[in-house]
């Protein structure tokens, strides 16, 4: 029988995400069409705001998951039981997100609940020898997920603005932990320095979650043309919601994905970069993601449609908030902006505006906003002045000798 340390990886050595772990994340392709169709069947400002509470738990919950299998081997037998089990948990969960704010908040929570602390009570009592470091760092976030599992189960007892205000309360208590470590009183207190992590597999495994946001974007645009009448204007939205996520695809894969797996692998501190880069910095590109997905089908249903404001909105701001989600982390490493995204999210707003004011279709609308997602994918691909590779940034990789900040292209 294997020991509790023969369960974890070696994280000097470079390894790549497994089976288990491609077949755990099919879960969250059904998740994610979940939160995009909460979202088109709630088009207002607080449809918006329950379906960003929806996605944050979502993420958090492959997230953690991302993070525990990064130092677990997925092909210890007791690991692959944990993970089937959460599998089951994040498919009940993703089951009830169209009633979770309905009839089925409670069973959202539970699933939610169970998902975040049993695997981390698992890794506080199964996974770790008494006395060590990883032991003790589990058994904080283990108190963290107990006292916030608190609010979303009294939560999902309330109804309406009740329930959104306790969920709040549990979600800022979730993402809320790392930033200081999950401290508890009377427990010595764990740092950063405290997490193995392998960069390599780490980045891919949030690469991989990546593709299977912009594959949401893909099926949303096949299921909404293949139900409905093809004519030329069909036909040409169509095209524009398949360039669309062609952009997606460039604008992370040719250059944010390398950057980030850059910092990653080079910090000094791994365990902060990724916080930084991965499990914050990712949530704005998903969720741009999404809202690009939503938009996509609203364009195709309607194509030669005047948008209303609550639709005209959200197809506008799925490239704007994708364009600016690289923003934090390039002002964080370098003090700099990423001006060509910046520029490209402001030719979005201004199409928006002027959607408005002529009351474009919806068609023109979405090759408007692919026109300005190629122009910046060009400017990206095709500028003269971008180093030959990407430097060293001091904000994570402590070297006096790592060259200019600012050539951080973007």
């Amino acid at each position: 029988m294997r020991s509790h340390y023969s369960y974890r990886r070696n994280t000097d050595e470079e390894y790549r995400a497994s089976n288990l772990e491609l077949f755990f994340d099919l879960v969250f392709v059904f998740a994610i069409t979940q939160v995009s169709h909460l979202l088109l069947d709630h088009l207002t400002w607080k449809g918006a705001l329950e379906s960003t509470m929806v996605l944050l738990a979502v993420w958090s919950a492959w997230n953690y998951t991302t993070w525990a299998t990064n130092e677990l081997d997925p092909d210890a037998t007791p690991i692959r039981l944990v993970l089937m089990a959460i599998m089951m948990a994040c498919l009940l969960m993703s089951v009830a997100i169209p009633e979770a704010f309905g009839a089925q908040g409670l069973l959202f929570a539970a699933a939610y609940v169970f998902i975040q602390v049993g695997r981390t009570g698992f890794l506080t009592f199964g996974a770790a020898e008494p006395g060590t470091i990883e032991r003790r760092r589990a058994l904080h976030i283990f108190i963290w997920f107990c006292f916030s599992g608190i609010f979303w189960i009294a939560g999902a007892l309330f109804d309406g603005d009740a329930r959104i205000l306790i969920w709040l309360i549990a979600l800022f208590i979730d993402y809320a932990g790392p930033f200081v470590t999950y401290r508890v009183p009377g427990l010595e207190n764990v740092t950063a320095d405290s997490w193995e992590v392998g960069g390599t597999h780490l980045a891919e495994r949030f690469q991989l979650f990546t593709i299977i946001a912009l594959g949401e974007t893909i099926v949303l645009t096949g299921a909404t043309t293949s139900g409905i009448h093809l004519d030329l204007a069909v036909v040409a939205a169509f095209s524009f919601a398949f360039l669309s996520t062609v952009t997606l695809w460039w604008l992370y894969f040719n250059y944010v994905a390398t950057v980030f797996e850059r910092l990653l692998v080079e910090a000094e501190n791994k365990t902060l970069a990724a916080r930084d880069l991965y499990t914050y910095g990712h949530i704005p590109i998903i969720a741009g993601i999404i809202l690009c997905a939503v938009g996509d089908e609203i364009v195709i249903a309607h194509p030669t449609h005047h948008l209303e404001t609550a639709a005209l909105v959200a197809v506008v701001a799925g490239p704007v908030l994708y364009l600016l989600s690289f923003v934090p982390a390039r002002y964080l490493n370098t003090g700099g902006l990423p001006v060509k995204r910046v520029v490209g999210a402001v030719c979005c707003l201004v199409v928006g505006a002027v959607a408005a004011v002529a009351e474009l279709p919806a068609m023109a609308v979405g090759g408007l906003l692919v026109a300005v997602l190629i122009s910046v994918v060009l400017r990206e691909s095709y500028n003269p002045s971008r180093p030959a590779s990407i430097q060293r940034i001091n904000r994570y990789v402590f070297d006096d000798d790592a060259g200019d900040a600012g050539q951080l292209s973007g």
